[in-house]
């Protein structure tokens, strides 16, 4: 019975003590589902509020690629190859030779171009001294003139028992024959004067004509050496020694790395908010996230991607589906950036634009791009001219 008495008590402690455990297991558990809680709210509101500030303003797209100007060298005359001086993935500047035709023909012909222009000068040279000899005929003409005057009066002036009619008709023809002839005489000696004081050996059209052919004789064969009208590297090279080519065949391609862009393809209801001017962060695989380029918004191309693929896609079906269409963009890169990571074309971007800067233009621009020229050959045009001067200072 006393035994009894005490086990009881025990039994009332242990009681209390596992419903104490209970107790404080239930309220660090409540605890870590509140912490766990709070954080997952305040994770969500700062998502939130970045989307607000920052996030509703950016649009996003992986569908981007590098793009840039591929230059085709082709020849300019035809010819043989016998020299290719450079190779794929080679840099060349601007003006370097890349390979060289025969210049065989090309030389022979210059020499024809300039045997006759030499010719055309000379002899436009001896026409300005012939002023001697027109003056000679005029006074030629002038006394043929004055006999056949004599002749006509004296026939006039006779009887006609002495002179026949015809006789006298015959000399007045002859006398106005002598005038028109002494006329036709001093026509060429006024010409020859005006020529010869007023028309420059260079101006003679003889000599200009035969200038523009000794000019495109020198030209051809300058273009026997094919230059390159940029600088780039090589990419895409064909020629070999010893093809017959002619003009407009491409034999290579120039890639200017140093002036690249990105063309990026948005979902047409990304581009509601985009305006030429705005800021770009690019980030390409080749480099990883660690690699920003920034840009700017350039312009936007006038259709869809798939308003100018070969095969069009027609809706005039019954059953159409509605498919979001992309629209290309174009985005300029920084020059230093696009220096200190080099890119080359083609490669896939990941291009983030934000569109809190809504002054610019929508859906156009004047210029995108800087456009593209080229200097090369303008040397080849004044060398041509210094050497059409020199034969026809030589010959006249």
């Amino acid at each position: 019975m006393h035994d009894d008495n005490n086990e009881a008590p025990r039994h009332g402690a242990s009681a209390t003590a596992e419903a104490g455990r209970l107790q404080a297991k239930r309220a660090a558990r409540r605890r870590h589902f509140a912490l766990f809680f709070g954080v997952v709210a305040v994770a969500a509101i700062a998502a939130a509020t970045d989307w607000y500030l920052s996030g509703r303003y950016h649009e996003e797209t992986d569908d981007a690629y590098v793009a840039g100007n591929i230059v085709q060298v082709a020849a300019q005359v035809p010819g043989t190859v016998i020299d290719v001086l450079v190779s794929d993935t080679q840099r060349v500047r601007a003006g370097q030779t890349l390979a060289r035709l025969d210049d065989a023909e090309a030389s022979v012909a210059l020499a024809q171009a300039r045997a006759q222009l030499a010719q055309a000068v000379r002899q436009a040279a001896n026409s300005r001294v012939s002023n001697a000899m027109y003056a000679d005929a005029v006074s030629a003409r002038e006394a043929d003139l004055e006999v056949a005057r004599r002749a006509y009066e004296a026939r006039a002036n006779a009887s006609v028992e002495v002179v026949s009619p015809e006789e006298l008709a015959r000399a007045r023809a002859q006398m106005i024959g002598a005038q028109a002839q002494l006329a036709a005489a001093r026509a060429q000696l006024e010409s020859a004067r005006v020529l010869g004081s007023r028309l420059a050996v260079e101006d003679n059209p003889a000599v200009v004509q035969a200038a523009a052919q000794f000019k495109l004789a020198w030209r051809n064969l300058k273009r026997t050496a094919i230059v390159a009208p940029v600088a780039g590297t090589v990419a895409q090279r064909s020629v070999q020694v010893g093809a017959q080519v002619g003009p407009g065949v491409p034999l290579l391609s120039l890639i200017q790395l140093n002036a690249l862009w990105i063309e990026a393809n948005f979902k047409e209801g990304q581009i509601r908010n985009m305006r030429a001017g705005q800021p770009v962060s690019v980030v390409s695989d080749i480099y990883g996230a660690k690699v920003v380029y920034h840009g700017h918004v350039e312009g936007f191309s006038a259709g869809t991607g798939s308003a100018f693929s070969m095969l069009p896609s027609q809706n005039a079906a019954g059953n159409w589906i509605k498919v979001v269409q992309r629209v290309p963009v174009v985005v300029s890169i920084d020059a230093a950036d696009l220096a200190a990571h080099p890119l080359r074309i083609g490669l896939s971007m990941r291009v983030v634009v934000d569109t809190r800067q809504r002054g610019g233009r929508l859906l156009d621009n004047e210029q995108p791009l800087p456009g593209q020229s080229t200097r090369v050959h303008d040397d080849v045009v004044a060398e041509a001219d210094a050497a059409a001067a020199a034969v026809i200072r030589a010959n006249q």
